[in-house]
């Protein structure tokens, strides 16, 4: 059986990568995890279709000594290994094991594995991460049984390491293990408690795989690998990050199968499952539901309930939930359906069957029950509410949540760091910098200390107000009088902070400051230096900029150092350089996107080359028609011309007299429903080309050649509302002459 999980430790500063175990198409064995009374089965490495366990130890293992063929053993000091290891003595186990030349027992390695993944420190799991290298270079992973891989698969996705978790338990799964639900529910829960969509993606079809291979198992080998509820919520958390409606209704109704009961922690996903859904006029009935179901509603619920209606921009609602909760009131059931009664009517008329009013289980007829017991808001509540406050640019209101939360007489209900800043990013929101300083400082009077994300948010209001000489006295008192060092998103935010008031200098001086103290650069860093230059007209500097990013072997050159590197050229009107840019960018494997081609096209207008302008057109036209995705920053969405590249195109080939290319622009402005500027394209029509195919003494020939440009010029008076030949007017800029 598993111990019993101990408390996390900080996580791990450096991830551990992931790692794959090499696993046999030929043959599979279902192993569950050990129980105590039984010997353990190993996790056997297959070679070949005829290989086994022993053929493996003895002739399949590489020499790890110059003397020996075969990875021997000792068993005098395999022996004083385990007494070690039972003694409890880690530290001292691990010291002699990696003194040994040979590759110790079965039983050592998987014990010593066990106990480096039971303590979930960094130097722990990197101890166990080199023990399983070591056996995965020897080809001996066989050696490990099911139980020790699952503590580690545990202990790394607890610790922040998800990736390898998730591939230690992938790699079982392939060789026909069944981990302990308590170790593959842990990395479910790992990936699906971070937002990136990926993570709870691989959450959901790992649980799929691990229904799968449970469905194939025998019955008795599966009975400590089936999902419990806790692995469910992990299921139903990940369904409900991707608001996937549909996936999650069929996991809720798989429970019941596995004997998984929901739990509060399920309803909870499920609010919040509503508030992605944009069905506020549900909450209520999950809450209903719970005390229907015989539950007892913890604070997390109406911590969930306040910050659904929040995030649905229903402030007022949440401010009574609120004040009902500190009124001690439990008829919370009764006021929120009077709340929602109209939308409910709405909702139900349109979508009588829907799947989310299944899961509500709503109970229309049935008067709404009251709590079980009153609820008080927490310091976390509140913290949500004035968020909500923050939102609706009320930073009165926030600053009034702090000092009624000081009067509140319960301590859980006072305010902490998070409160405090959350008030003072909405002071520095709201431009008042004095009042967020003067917070900063009751802050200290009354023992909440400050952290560096409170002076990177006062810091970042400073450089938004251009006060950057306060910013950088700020930097000295959280260095000397707090004792705070700064990070590289304080040094980030004066980058961008000097690029505001135009001090390249000043930019350049503190990210060499950073360096200097050991701080490495992030991508934000160096592309935002490169801003600096670029908007500078320092091309040079920020190509400099661009070659040491790519040395850096910390950070990985992305799109937007491109298009910073391709706009610093194009503000000198310097195309061609900017072009061999771009064709490097294409070589990495980035597609130009929107801001790549508004930086060209500004270029081409300062350069007046309006033949590249037509190729860039055509470029952009084939993109739109094609549906292409932006390959680098376009985060997959389908390429969407803005405003400002059709607009700068425009303007080149009207001033050009591309008069044919320019209503296709305006037509694919249109399209997009971007509003053309008529009364800058009519002033340079006016300005430019008013006189345009006036000349009585052309030759015939040269008039036919015009015809065609001709259409085109009168065609685009016409979309201006200018005198033309589609449209007779008795008033005339200047005489025009027939093309025949």
């Amino acid at each position: 059986m598993l111990p019993p999980s101990p408390q996390p430790p900080a996580t791990s500063s450096t991830p551990l990568p992931p790692i794959h175990l090499r696993s046999s198409a030929n043959k599979s064995y279902n192993v569950p995890l050990p129980r105590s009374n039984k010997p353990r089965r190993r996790f056997y490495h297959l070679i070949g279709a005829d290989a086994t366990p022993a053929k493996l130890s003895s002739s399949s293992s590489p020499s790890l000594s110059p003397s020996s063929n075969t990875a021997a053993e000792s068993p005098s000091s395999d022996a004083t290994l385990l007494s070690l290891l039972r003694q409890r003595k880690t530290e001292e186990a691990y010291e002699l094991y990696s003194r040994f030349r040979h590759i110790p027992s079965p039983t050592c390695l998987s014990r010593l594995l066990a106990q480096l993944a039971y303590q979930r420190s960094p130097t722990a799991l990197s101890r166990a991460q080199s023990l399983v290298r070591r056996l995965r270079d020897a080809r001996l992973l066989h050696r490990l049984d099911a139980n020790s891989l699952g503590l580690l698969a545990a202990a790394a996705a607890k610790s922040g390491a998800a990736s390898y978790a998730l591939s230690l338990i992938r790699s079982m799964l392939r060789s026909g293990y069944l981990p302990h639900v308590k170790s593959w529910s842990a990395v479910v829960s790992a990936l699906s408690s971070n937002t990136d969509p990926d993570g709870s993606t691989d959450a959901l079809r790992l649980f799929d795989s691990v229904l799968r291979q449970i469905a194939t198992a025998d019955s008795p080998l599966t009975i400590n690998s089936r999902p419990d509820t806790a692995a469910f919520n992990a299921a139903l958390n990940a369904a409900s990050n991707l608001g996937d409606t549909a996936l999650f209704a069929q996991l809720f109704d798989k429970m019941p199968a596995f004997e998984a009961k929901p739990d509060v922690l399920t309803y909870n996903i499920l609010i919040k499952l509503y508030a992605r859904a944009e069905r506020k006029d549900l909450l209520v009935f999950v809450l209903e539901r719970i005390i229907r179901s015989g539950l007892v509603p913890c604070i997390t619920t109406f911590h969930s309930l306040v910050a659904a209606y929040i995030g649905l921009c229903d402030l007022p609602t949440a401010e009574k939930l609120v004040q009902s909760m500190r009124e001690g009131r439990r008829d919370i059931c009764h006021l929120l359906r009077t709340e929602t009664s109209k939308i409910l009517t709405t909702s139900n008329e349109e979508e009588p069957g829907s799947i989310l009013n299944k899961l509500a289980a709503i109970a229309g007829d049935e008067p709404p029950p009251l709590l079980p017991k009153t609820y008080k808001p927490d310091t976390r509540i509140y913290t949500t509410l004035m968020k909500g406050y923050m939102m609706a640019g009320r930073a009165d209101d926030v600053v009034s949540m702090v000092s009624a939360m000081w009067r509140e007489p319960d301590p859980s209900s006072h305010p902490d760091i998070v409160t405090y800043t959350t008030a003072i990013t909405a002071l520095t929101n709201a431009g008042a910098m004095d009042r967020a300083r003067h917070l900063l400082d009751e802050m200290s009077q009354y023992g909440v200390t400050a952290n560096r994300v409170t002076y990177n948010v006062l810091l970042k209001g400073y450089c938004a107000q251009l006060q950057l000489d306060k910013a950088k006295a700020l930097m000295r008192s959280m260095a000397e009088d707090a004792g705070i060092e700064p990070d590289v998103f304080s040094y980030n935010i004066l980058i961008d902070g000097s690029i505001l008031v135009d001090d390249s200098a000043s930019a350049l001086a503190f990210f060499n400051e950073m360096r200097e103290r050991g701080i490495p650069p992030s991508q934000v860093s160096y592309t935002t230096l490169m801003k600096a230059f670029a908007l500078s007209g320092q091309h040079i500097l920020a190509h400099k900029v661009f070659d040491e990013m790519e040395k850096d072997k910390r950070v990985k050159v992305d799109q937007v150092a491109f298009n910073m590197l391709v706009e610093g050229y194009c503000r000198l009107g310097l195309i061609e350089e900017a072009k061999r840019i771009v064709e490097r960018m294409k070589e990495k494997g980035f597609s130009p996107d929107v801001a790549t081609y508004g930086s060209l096209a500004n270029g081409i207008a300062m350069a007046r080359k309006p033949g590249e302008a037509l190729l860039l057109w055509n470029e952009v036209k084939d993109r739109c028609a094609a549906g292409d995705v932006d390959g680098g920053g376009g985060g997959g969405r389908g390429f969407r011309p803005d405003e400002g590249l059709l607009d700068a195109l425009a303007d080149v080939c009207v001033r050009a007299a591309f008069f044919k290319k320019a209503l296709e622009i305006v037509a694919c402005m249109e399209e997009y429903g971007i509003a053309p500027n008529k009364t800058k394209y009519k002033r340079i029509y006016v300005e430019m080309h008013s006189r345009m195919f006036t000349s009585k003494h052309a030759s015939p020939a040269r008039q036919a050649r015009r015809s065609e440009r001709k259409r085109a010029a009168e065609a685009f008076k016409f979309w201006l509302g200018l005198p033309n030949s589609y449209y007779g007017s008795e008033w005339r800029l200047e005489p025009i002459m027939e093309a025949d």
